[in-house]
């Protein structure tokens, strides 16, 4: 185990017993989503409440040079309440991931494409009939 990185994850609460096990827990999930979306963790922080019956959990979360992440979930779990949270920063690093991954240009071609791919081609227009009366004529013969 690094110590660095040890250092950047802080798990912290002021009003609930964390015990030792919670935050080797979040420290191992925290690197593992770390990991899976751009792997340079900068800095990370869960902070735990008590909220009446349930727990309040909130995960901060910065990599590299993107803007910092932050989710915050609600379960009478301490444990789930956690992954809640972890979940939604992890959807949300997922999805800066996509956006800066998705660089394409965009396909001008594709939109033309689709328009005539909708609306009938001259050679079908040509042999539509002009009205309803040269429907039931074609129709009858």
């Amino acid at each position: 185990m690094d110590q660095n990185t040890e250092d950047k994850i802080l798990v912290q609460s002021s009003t609930v017993d964390l015990g030792g096990a919670f935050p080797d827990y979040v420290r191992t999930n925290i690197r593992r989503v770390a990991g899976k979306y751009f792997g340079r963790l900068s800095s990370a922080s869960v902070h735990v409440t008590r909220d009446g019956a349930t727990y309040r959990c909130t995960t901060n979360m910065h990599m590299g040079a993107l803007k910092p992440v932050s989710g915050e979930a609600k379960n009478k779990d301490l444990y789930a309440a956690f992954r809640a949270a972890l979940q939604k920063v992890a959807k949300q690093l997922r999805r800066s991931k996509r956006e800066l991954r998705e660089d394409k240009a965009e396909r001008t071609d594709k939109d033309m494409l689709l328009r005539e791919g909708a609306a009938p081609r001259r050679e079908e227009r040509a042999r539509q009939p002009m009205n309803d009366e040269d429907d039931y004529r074609a129709a009858a013969e």
